[in-house]
Formats: C-alpha cells, structure tokens, sequence
C-alpha cells in the first residue's frame, strides 16, 4: 500500500510518500480501501512534533477517513466487502466516559492513522457512513465533525431557544454552525475575514463578528445575544481567546474548550468562572455512539459537510501548508 509517513523526524520537511505491505485483517478486523481523508490541526501539531514529541516514528498521520470494507477477518459478522464506512478517531472509544485507555487508541497518533490507501481496524471501530455523501464529504466527519456534535449536543445539551458563539470558519466551527441551526439556535460567527463572514452567514449564521475591527468582540458578542450573554461559547483559540469568550458568556453558561489555536497557555480569571458558575469544558472528540448518533442528524436533514479544496495523496505536504496558512473555508480533503 502506498502512504504518508513522518519517518524519522518530526516536521513537515519529514513528509515522505511511501510504501509499506499492505496489512491483513486479523480475527474480528476489517480491513479499508480508503478513498478520502481529511486534514485536522491536530495533524499538524503532530507532524510538527507539538502534540506528543514521545511518539514513536515512523507514523502515518490522520484522523479523518472514508472508504470501503475491502477484507474481512475471520469472525466478522458486522460488515460485508463493500460497506462504505468511516473510522472512528478512537478505535476503542465505543461508548460511555473516555478513559486513559480508549483516548490511547487514536488514529493519526499513537496509532498509525488514514493519510494511506488502506487501514485495518477492528470492526467495533468503524461506523457506516450517511448514504447521500462523497467519499470525501464523510472523510470530513470522524473528528471535526463529531467534534462539533459533542460540544454542543453531547455536552451542552444544546436547546433551539440557545445563542453559540462560534470562533472561526474551520472545520469544527462550521460543523458547529451547521449543527445549531439545524437544532434551530441562534448563532454568533467571528472571523477576521468579512468574505468568510459572508459566506457563514450564506450557511446560516444569525450574526457575525471582525474580531479585526471589533477589538472586544467578547461583549460586543454578549450584546448581540440580548445581553445577558451567550449560552455556548465553541472555543477553538485557546489561549488568545478564552478571555473574551469569559466576556461574551452569560451567567451559567459553558465554554468548550475544543482548540488552541492562538496558544495554549494563559492565565485565567477564576473570579469569572466562580461567581457566574460557568462550565468550561475540555473536549476530545467522542465516542463512536456519538459518531453514530450524529450521521442519523446529518441524514435525516441531508446535511453536507463544506469542503474548502481537495488534494491528491502525494501532494499532503502542500496540503498542510494551506491549512497552515489559514486561508482556507471549511475542511481540506485528500483524494486517494
């Protein structure tokens, strides 16, 4: 099989395009012609040696996938060769609390991950994928998506009488955007970008905010959400936004923790958290029931996952540098 793997050091300069014999299914295994994946920031931070500088290489990155069941090993009685299916980010993340242990079995890192034209995982790993999307549309779904259902739905408990503020237009964020509509809450998306404002509120967006022009977006968030503040706040970039986000929350309200973007280390005003009794909530994507739950929302309303550009496998490299630079609408997919 051919692959992408961060060989013998970390950094994106270490990309190689490679090949390795293709795995065998074991008992109770299947084993995945992979035709899409997806690109995540955790990727990145992993390519580059941020996420976990412990991890063993060689590694083949990736969270997100879809393909077809090619191979079954014997015991299997789940699926059938031809199934189309996406893997769970944590393969042994079934249901129920994480644990140290299901949170040790994710895709991308520790364990080999999708950027390769196959993959065996256990047939308890793997979920069917909504019948009126692409390959690449589901290749989406596996973390950014379950992601976004998590924190609002899983967590939040998300009502259609709530206001989210949603940072950003990447791919958590816009699913987030698509799954509070849908669930008919009001929405607040900030941006720095007003062509990507225009295009959040062509998805649905009820307001929009420059964080470039509208230095405390915080409570200019609050105000727009009647001005006792927002219900959910869907933080993605951590350090250099957590304290807005405290501004822009209203009393009893939760902020999940999703992402860093803007850094992952700053100090917290406690008082804020306290005296509002406020949920701040760290989020590792989810479990394949919360994976199974979503696709069931996503078909019923024939809800479709917003692609920013797609890559050939052997062009990754380039790939990442897009994602790097911030310039990109929705998520950024491979072909393979």
């Amino acid at each position: 099989m051919h692959c992408i793997e961060i060989q013998n050091a970390f950094g994106l300069d270490n990309l190689r395009y490679a090949e390795r014999a293709t795995p065998e299914p074991k008992h109770g295994e299947v084993r995945i012609a992979l035709k899409a994946a997806a690109l995540n920031y955790r990727d990145l931070l992993m390519i580059r040696g941020e996420y976990n500088p412990r991890q063993p290489l060689p590694l083949i990155p990736g969270n997100d996938g879809a393909g077809v069941v090619e191979a079954l090993g014997p015991g299997v009685t789940t699926w059938k060769i031809g199934d189309r299916v996406a893997p769970c980010f944590a393969s042994e993340w079934i249901d129920g609390e994480p644990t140290r242990q299901k949170l040790r079995s994710t895709l991308g890192g520790p364990r080999d991950g999708t950027f390769a034209t196959h993959i065996v995982l256990s047939e308890r790993a793997i979920v069917r994928i909504p019948e009126h999307l692409s390959f690449e549309e589901a290749a989406t779904l596996p973390c950014a998506a379950v992601t976004a259902w998590n924190a609002l739905i899983g967590l939040s408990q998300l009502n259609a009488s709530d206001c989210v503020l949603i940072q950003g237009t990447g791919g958590v964020s816009l699913f987030a955007l698509q799954f509070a509509a849908m669930h008919g809450a009001r929405t607040i998306v900030t941006s720095s970008s007003d062509e990507k404002l225009e295009k959040a509120k062509a998805l649905g967006a009820t307001h929009t905010l420059s964080y470039a022009k509208t230095k405390e977006w915080g409570r200019a968030a609050k105000q727009l959400a009647g001005g006792d503040g927002v219900d959910i706040v869907v933080e993605v970039g951590g350090a250099g936004t957590i304290d807005q986000s405290l501004k822009a929350v209203r009393v009893g309200g939760t902020v999940v923790l999703v992402g860093v973007l803007a850094g992952s280390s700053a100090p917290l005003q406690l008082t804020s958290v306290t005296m509002q009794m406020l949920r701040v909530l760290g989020i590792v994507v989810g479990s394949r029931a919360n994976f199974e739950q979503m696709n069931q929302a996503i078909t019923a309303h024939a809800m479709k996952p917003v692609i920013d550009r797609t890559f050939a496998l052997k062009d990754t490299r380039t790939a990442f540098d897009h994602l790097a630079s911030q310039k990109h609408f929705g998520k950024i997919v491979l072909t393979i």
